[in-house]
């Protein structure tokens, strides 16, 4: 099964609402919920070095390197 198809992070609207505004009620809640999902870590593993270091600098994700690896 492809990986883009099973995991919907890329186009969350939890995300989305982040994006928009991180300080929105529903924003707060997903940057808070991706700390501990099994689908954002396997969305994590897909990716390719450079895109996971691009996520991690715009959410400001600190103890990722620990948890995805």
């Amino acid at each position: 099964m492809d990986m883009s198809k099973a995991i919907k992070c890329e186009t969350c609207t939890l995300r989305a609402r982040y994006d928009r505004n991180p300080h929105s009620l529903l924003g707060r809640f997903w940057r808070w919920h991706i700390n501990f999902c099994p689908g954002w870590k396997m969305y994590m593993k897909s990716l390719s070095e450079e895109k996971k270091e691009e996520l991690i600098q715009k959410y400001s994700l600190k103890s990722v390197d620990k948890k995805i690896k």
